[in-house]
């Protein structure tokens, strides 16, 4: 799989790359992740990428030339699944949507920043766009980079055990039910006794119905999907 992220603020997306899983991924050959400085397709004597917004308003807005270009270019290289804008008013990103994702080859993510982009980018460049929350951040770098952690990490070959992924919250459609480790007892605070019997299917019983309960608990608008 292929990555590469547009964005006016390359710094921001160091550290995400560069460490643990994801880096491994790439270490392994798995993935390719490459950042695009927007500003490098800013034609204009001070590289900016915003301007004022035709019929007024607060805030700047990012402007169609330097995204077409950067995507254009790309595009030229390969050919892309998708184009995906990182937009508090997209689809709301779920566990099935990263799985989905996680199928296709090559991807193109867009970072807005300001008040968003000029409206002809989401008309006519983009294929897609998620949103990871109800809420608004200072640019999309940060929900970039959790978009492609949760597809990364469901790549063949990325988790050094590959059931890991498939138990995780939500691959099921329920959270993930409690864990424990070493030691069975701590502060006089127990395992539970099913976890340490050995019975294979008295344990996935359990846990089973520990997901279910914690979920009607947690998340109960999952039950209704």
């Amino acid at each position: 799989m292929r990555i590469d992220i547009i964005t006016v603020l390359p710094r921001l997306l160091e550290s995400p790359f560069n460490d643990s899983i994801l880096k491994r991924a790439q270490d392994k050959g798995l993935v390719t992740v490459k950042v695009h400085d927007l500003r490098e397709y800013a034609h204009n004597k001070h590289r900016s990428t915003d301007d004022y917004a035709f019929g007024g308003g607060a805030g700047m807005v990012m402007t169609i030339e330097p995204i077409h270009l950067c995507i254009q270019k790309l595009k030229e290289e390969r050919t892309y699944d998708e184009v995906i804008y990182m937009s508090p008013d997209g689809e709301m990103l779920t566990q099935s949507i990263s799985n989905q994702i996680s199928l296709q080859q090559n991807l193109i993510l867009l970072c807005g920043h300001y008040k968003g982009v000029d409206e002809r980018v989401r008309e006519h460049l983009i294929t897609r766009e998620i949103s990871i929350g109800d809420y608004v951040l200072s640019g999309g770098e940060l929900a970039a980079a959790v978009l492609a952690d949760s597809v990364i990490r469901l790549l063949p070959g990325v988790l050094s055990d590959e059931t890991s992924a498939l138990t995780d919250s939500f691959q099921d459609g329920l959270v993930a039910p409690p864990v424990y480790t070493r030691p069975a007892e701590y502060n006089g605070w127990k395992v539970p006794d099913v976890l340490l019997s050995g019975h294979s299917g008295k344990i996935e019983e359990w846990k089973h119905d520990q997901a279910l309960e914690r979920t009607r608990k947690r998340r109960p608008g999952l039950l209704k999907l």
